[in-house]
C-alpha cells in the first residue's frame, strides 16, 4: 500500500520501522523540531530522525488546514494513512483524503483512556491491564470504530516507561496485522460505556503526597517514571523517585523507616530507584551508597 505516516515521539518508531518494511511509505509527517539542550539547537523528533535515517520524504508543518499543507497532502495519492501519537489534529479533509481513510494505533483498551496519556494513566489508576486498538479515525477524540485490538498484563512493578516498550513493540506488529486484513475487518463502534479520559499529564501533580496510602503513591512513582517523574524533597534537595514497590511497615507519613523505604498514609513503598537533581538515577543500592538520610521526606 502506499502509506502516509504521522507520528512524532519514540513510541512511534517501531511502528515506521515497521510499515517501511512491509509497505511504501510515501511520506512521513511529525511535529515540526523543537530547541532542546543548553545551546537550544533545533532537535528532530523521533520520528523525523528515523525518517530520514531511512531516507524517507519527512514533513513538518505547524498547520494542517492551510490550502497549501491540504493540497500537499492530497498530491501524495495515499491508500491509507497511519497516525501513532503525531500532535496535530487532523481536519477532516485530511482524514478523507486517502483512499481507505486513516487509521491510529491507541495505546489503551478503547474506550478507557481516550486522550493524551493513556499509559500513564493505567498505571496511575491501577489498571490490571491495557493494549493497543487499531482504530478509523473520525473527528472526535478517540471516539472510532475499532478495527483490531489486542490486550496485555500491567506488571505489578512495571513503570510508564517499560510498558511504553511493549506497547510500542505490540503496536507494529498489530498495524502490519490489521493492514493486511483490512479488507476483511469489520469496524467496532466503541461503546458509550466505560468511557474515560487520559488527560495530559499536569507536573503538578508529580509532587508525592506521603498521607495517601502506600497503593496510591506506588502507584504515581511508576506512572510519572520515567517522565516528568513523581518526587519529594530530602531535606533541602528535590529527589525523583522512578521505580518502587509496596511493602509491609508503618509509621508516618513520610517517615524514613529503614534505607529509603518510607511510611505512608497506610503501609509503606520501598523505592527502589531514584534521581538527584543533575545525577543520573540510581538503583536503591547506589543512591544510599555515602548518602546521609534525613528522617522524614516531604
Amino acid at each position: 500500500m502506499r502509506v502516509v505516516f504521522m507520528g512524532t515521539p519514540e513510541f512511534s518508531v517501531p511502528v515506521l520501522d515497521a510499515l517501511h518494511k512491509s509497505h511504501e511509505v510515501v511520506a512521513v509527517y511529525s511535529q515540526p523540531p523543537r530547541p532542546a539542550g543548553r545551546g537550544q539547537a533545533l532537535r528532530p523528533s523521533p520520528v523525523q530522525a528515523r525518517a530520514e535515517a531511512l531516507g524517507l520524504p519527512t514533513r513538518y508543518p505547524t498547520s494542517l488546514r492551510t490550502p497549501e499543507a491540504l493540497a500537499e497532502f492530497a498530491a501524495l495519492d495515499a491508500d491509507v494513512a497511519l497516525v501513532v501519537a503525531y500532535g496535530l489534529i487532523l481536519p477532516q479533509a485530511i482524514l478523507d483524503a486517502p483512499r481507505l481513510g486513516c487509521l491510529n494505533i491507541h495505546a489503551s483498551l478503547l474506550p478507557r483512556w481516550r486522550g493524551a496519556a493513556p499509559i500513564h494513566r493505567a498505571i496511575m489508576a491501577g489498571d490490571a491491564e491495557t493494549g493497543i486498538c487499531i482504530m478509523q479515525m473520525e473527528a472526535g477524540l478517540d471516539t472510532g470504530p475499532v478495527l483490531l485490538r489486542s490486550a496485555m498484563t500491567i506488571g505489578t512493578e512495571e513503570t510508564t516507561g517499560e510498558l511504553h516498550d511493549r506497547l510500542s513493540t505490540m503496536g507494529a506488529a498489530l498495524i502490519v496485522q490489521a493492514l493486511a486484513r483490512l479488507a476483511d475487518l469489520t469496524p467496532d463502534p466503541q461503546s458509550d460505556d466505560g468511557v474515560t479520559y487520559a488527560a495530559k499529564i499536569d507536573k503538578a501533580e508529580a509532587r508525592v503526597d506521603w498521607s495517601r496510602p502506600a497503593v496510591e503513591v506506588d502507584r504515581l512513582i511508576r506512572g510519572l517514571s520515567p517522565f516528568p517523574g513523581a518526587w519529594c524533597q530530602f531535606g533541602k534537595e528535590r529527589v525523583k523517585l522512578l521505580k518502587s514497590r509496596v511493602v509491609s511497615g508503618q509509621g508516618a507519613p513520610g517517615q524514613v523507616l529503614s534505607g529509603l523505604t518510607i511510611a505512608c498514609g497506610e503501609g509503606a513503598v520501598d523505592i527502589l530507584m531514584a534521581q538527584r537533581e543533575g545525577k543520573r538515577p540510581q538503583a536503591q543500592a547506589d543512591f544510599l551508597r555515602g548518602a546521609v538520610l534525613p528522617d522524614w521526606l516531604d
